[in-house]
């Protein structure tokens, strides 16, 4: 025999063996995989129990969320229903030296005091005053002269205008509008030409 034919009878012989093993390897995969089958058959009773410790599980865990859920939520309630209640608290607490200003102003009135001083100290009050709602974002609404604007003020009489150009214009401001943060706070109540 040559030494090719020998190779090749080798080739196939160690070709045949690893076919065989290859087919051991499925056989053993298919026969543990029924084995795993009939075991899940033969026991459903620990099937479900498994599935109801899961489910068990499961309901703890949404009611623990739900229950967190529920405490922020009262705590956030609680906290805005806060800030509401005591949110003017700041404001009140700087308008109180304006209080006292006007009440030494009044008690300089009935002594019967020099009028130009008590013009002088209302006009300071005044002057503090506007300060103060600057500091809290107010600002007064610019309205005689300029065009009607029913975004920030309300025409509360028409009014023959005294030229042309001052129809649709605002003529006078009979109450000044204020705004805060670019909303209109109050509108301005005005007199319109026509």
């Amino acid at each position: 025999m040559s030494k090719k034919n020998k190779k090749n009878q080798n080739e196939e012989a160690q070709a045949a063996q690893d076919q065989v093993k290859d087919n051991e390897a499925l056989n053993d995969a298919a026969n543990q995989q029924e084995n795993e089958q009939e075991t899940e058959a033969q026991d459903p009773a620990k099937t479900i129990s498994d599935l109801q410790e899961q489910l068990e599980h499961e309901k703890k865990e949404y009611l623990f969320l739900m229950s967190d859920f529920e405490n922020f939520r009262r705590r956030t309630i609680k906290e805005k229903a806060d800030l509401i209640k005591n949110g003017a608290e700041s404001a009140m607490r700087d308008l109180l030296p304006v209080v006292d200003d006007l009440e030494r102003a009044i008690d300089a009135i009935s002594k019967g005091g020099d009028i130009d001083s008590l013009k002088e100290g209302v006009d300071l009050i005044y002057n503090k005053f506007v300060k103060y709602l600057e500091s809290q974002h107010v600002t007064a609404i610019e309205s005689t002269g300029k065009d009607f604007d029913t975004d920030y003020h309300e025409a509360v009489t028409m009014f023959p205008a005294p030229d042309p150009s001052m129809k649709g214009k605002v003529i006078d401001t009979t109450i000044k509008g204020y705004m805060i943060n670019d909303k209109v706070l109050r509108h301005a109540k005005v007199v319109v030409g026509n």
